[in-house]
């Protein structure tokens, strides 16, 4: 997770919102990092899951990506878990819960639903640090 924040911080200093993430294959290599970027590229799917996603997609030339763990410091939104479950991610171990717009535990528990791939969930991990990152950032957007 700390590789996740250090991302996340990029994302603030680029100023946008402060996510980031990282996918490990089975054996725990970092296939990829990044966070969300979907101001700077113009671009609203560019949340830090995708981001990753379409790296590892293109090292391992194969948009499944089964036997992965994606980590990341916010619980994905449903447009990323859509994207997690098409991708055939194993795992997600997330930081800071996200109760407006979080698919797997706040909002929504897609992998409870009865879909073609089920991704096992863990979340709340360094919770306190992920949402601190968060909240420093849109206290100071807004102070």
């Amino acid at each position: 997770m700390d590789r996740a924040l250090a991302q996340a911080k990029l994302a603030a200093q680029a100023g946008e919102v402060p996510v980031g993430a990282l996918l490990l294959d089975a054996q725990g290599t970092v296939l990829a990092q990044g966070f969300n970027q979907p101001v700077s590229s113009r671009d609203p799917t560019a949340h830090a899951e995708i981001v990753v996603l379409r790296e590892a997609a293109l090292k391992l030339s194969n948009y499944r990506l089964p036997g992965t763990t994606l980590v990341v410091t916010v619980e994905p939104c449903l447009m990323c878990a859509g994207a997690l479950i098409n991708a055939r991610v194993s795992r997600v171990v997330y930081g800071a819960s996200e109760p407006k717009w979080g698919a797997f535990v706040s909002l929504l528990r897609l992998q409870e639903l009865k879909l073609n791939h089920r991704i096992e969930v863990v979340p709340g991990v360094r919770e306190d640090a992920c949402a601190a990152i968060l909240r420093d950032f849109f206290l100071a957007r807004r102070s």
